[in-house]
This record gives structure tokens, sequence and C-alpha cells, in this order.
């Protein structure tokens, strides 16, 4: 069975930095593409970066966030630079089991889902 859980979540000042990880089992990270998304509580979900499969190509919708894949830990990361209160919210990371190579910002291009981690950023 396909499962996502990620972790690194917690309590971080304004202005750090925070890396937070998304550890697959039943799947391969490098086969499938993953997205992390946030959301807090009354919004919708909001997407931050994904990377795909083909040359893990990225996307991003904010320089801050940095996505990155390690093949051999089944792991893939997002850190985030310069972390602001407005960062509060849970995070998510995302998959779709499906041969798309390409990977997509929209929470709606995802089909598995991780629990989420609880991110808050104050001083």
């Amino acid at each position: 069975q396909a499962r996502l859980v990620e972790s690194g979540g917690g309590l971080v000042q304004p202005g750090r930095s925070l890396k937070l990880s998304c550890t697959a089992s039943g799947l391969s990270v490098g086969r499938y593409y993953i997205g992390w998304f946030r959301q807090v509580p009354g919004k919708e979900r909001e997407a931050l970066t994904c990377i795909s499969t083909s040359r893990s190509g990225t996307k991003t919708t904010d320089s801050r966030y940095i996505i990155s894949r390690d093949i051999s830990k089944n792991t893939v990361y997002l850190q985030m630079d310069s972390v602001k209160p407005e960062d509060t919210a849970i995070y998510y990371c995302a998959t779709r089991l499906a041969d798309y190579r390409e990977c997509v910002l929209r929470a709606n291009g995802y089909d598995t889902w991780g629990q989420g981690t609880q991110v808050t950023v104050w001083s």
C-alpha cells in the first residue's frame, strides 16, 4: 500500500530555515511526481512546489521553497528559507500514482496524500 509520511514540523522562529521530509513506502519517489502543499484552517489547500520524474525538473510558487529528492532514502524534502508567521500551516506532501512525468501545482493533480505536519512560526 502506497503511503507518504511527513516529518520535521514544529516551532520555528521567523527568518530561520526549516526542512521537512516526506518519506514514502509502497512506492518509489523516483517513479512518480511529488508535490508539497500547505493548508490553514478555513482556507483551500495551497500548492508550494513539486518535483517531476523526468530529469527531476521542479516547479515552485516562491523562491523560498526548495524541493529535493533522495532516491536512496525514498524521501522528498521541502526546505523553506526565511520563514514568516504567515507560513504557519499544516504541510502535506502528495503524489499521483500514475505515469505522468511532469508535476503540477494543483491539488487535484494528486491522489495520495500524507497526514501532514504542523509548522508554527513565532518569535
